[in-house]
């Protein structure tokens, strides 16, 4: 080493002699720059002459990497070694951030987002190995804002033409609470909050299927229902020691992130099971709410083939909608005919079931239009004109006229 020179480029004195094609040179070993180069003979026209060619000038190397693609390539790199990725992982990842820098979007921008590149070189990679790590991972350990992690990302797979699979969710539990802070006794932790990471992974799991079979999974990030799930399955192992403990303070003692839209994932979950307690015979007796159904969520996962198709069916069938229509048209003419229509009704009622169907159908959050409002002062006489396919959609068919006819009869007699 060389303690007298320094780097031209960065200015470190960590000179190194490196040698390349028996050669010896003189390089920056923080930034790469090269010093000194060696002179090698090769194919290069002025080889004809016997003269000594720089490297840089010969057929081996015409150009030279810049500072910052080399910076870029260590920090590929030693993002692969904090997530102790396989060799193979490493140079894949490498060779994605070689391609990606070559476009002008990415290389023509702030040391931030050249930083997010560096992310979804490693993101990707382990996507196509089926290599179970979160995009909040990533974005955590690169102290990356998640939203413009998310827009480079799109933007990686739309140049580089990649495709990219979906994590399993069951990967996706097992990586998150690999992280959680609450397997292990610690001072800061109470021993009633210490769980088994097998048992809450399990229990966590069955609760993630639970969700995804009734629809809360559904075109959503997967990690605010994994957060709702493993809250709710550690408090449904210990629920007498647990049940007073919020969400934010689970995430807190766990060390993760509380996301935004837990608070609405861990409501949706309640709602499922407790349309699915009143199904239990031993549960129709106790009055269960939100915060009491905590209790037997095991009880619930057991059996909760069953019960969704016991609490989600539907018994308002066609038959049974001609039945109380045929009820409310008779209710006018008789007392008793009045009486036994209700009771149908009330009696229907009770055997409706909640449909099963996604969140955004049962809740949307767009309104419904309304009727554009008439303009001030127009009056309708009856003497506007009527185009011809309005006239046809006043005139009954046969059909028509024959089903009018039987429903007089009816009412008559």
């Amino acid at each position: 080493m060389s303690s007298q020179k320094k780097c031209p480029d960065c200015g470190s004195s960590e000179i190194v002699e490196d040698s390349h094609y028996t050669q010896n040179q003189l390089v920056c070993a923080d930034c790469g720059f090269i010093l000194t180069e060696g002179l090698l003979t090769t194919t290069y026209a002025d080889e004809e002459h016997l003269q000594e060619v720089a490297y840089s000038r010969s057929t081996g190397r015409n150009e030279q990497l810049s500072r910052c693609i080399q910076r870029g390539i260590r920090r590929v790199r030693d993002l692969c070694k904090v997530l102790r990725l396989p060799s193979l992982f490493e140079d894949t990842a490498v060779s994605y951030y070689q391609q990606a820098v070559r476009y002008p979007c990415f290389r023509l921008v702030s040391l931030e987002k050249k930083e997010m590149l560096v992310g979804c070189s490693v993101f990707v990679t382990c996507r196509q190995h089926n290599w179970p790590v979160t995009m909040g991972t990533i974005c955590l350990l690169l102290y990356a804002d998640k939203e413009l992690f998310a827009t480079t990302y799109l933007c990686f797979l739309k140049k580089l033409s990649l495709d990219v699979p979906a994590l399993s969710l069951i990967d996706l539990v097992k990586t998150h609470l690999h992280s959680f802070k609450l397997f292990q006794s610690s001072p800061s932790i109470p021993a009633k909050y210490i769980e088994d990471k097998e048992q809450l992974v399990t229990r966590t799991v069955q609760l993630v299927e639970l969700a995804s079979e009734t629809w809360l999974v559904t075109g959503r990030h997967p990690v605010p229902i994994v957060t709702a799930a493993a809250f709710l399955a550690w408090q449904s192992l210990r629920p007498r020691d647990r049940l007073a403990c919020t969400l934010s303070q689970f995430c807190k003692l766990a060390g993760t992130d509380l996301p935004r839209p837990a608070h609405k994932r861990l409501k949706e979950l309640h709602n499922i099971l407790l349309q699915m307690a009143p199904q239990l015979g031993w549960l129709r007796v106790l009055k269960v709410d939100r915060r009491t159904v905590v209790k037997y969520v095991g009880d619930l996962l057991r059996h909760h083939s069953m019960l969704l198709r016991s609490a989600f069916r539907v018994v308002d069938t066609t038959e049974d909608a001609c039945l109380e229509s045929s009820a409310a048209v008779q209710q006018p003419l008789t007392g008793e005919s009045s009486s036994m229509g209700e009771e149908g009704e009330k009696q229907q009622g009770r055997g409706t079931r909640t449909p099963l169907l996604p969140p955004c159908i049962l809740n949307p959050r767009k309104k419904l239009r309304t009727a554009a409002p008439s303009p001030p002062g127009a009056v309708v006489t009856g003497d506007e004109p009527i185009s011809d396919s309005e006239i046809e959609q006043y005139i009954r068919t046969p059909e028509e006229k024959e089903m009018f006819r039987k429903a007089q009869a009816c009412l008559q007699h």
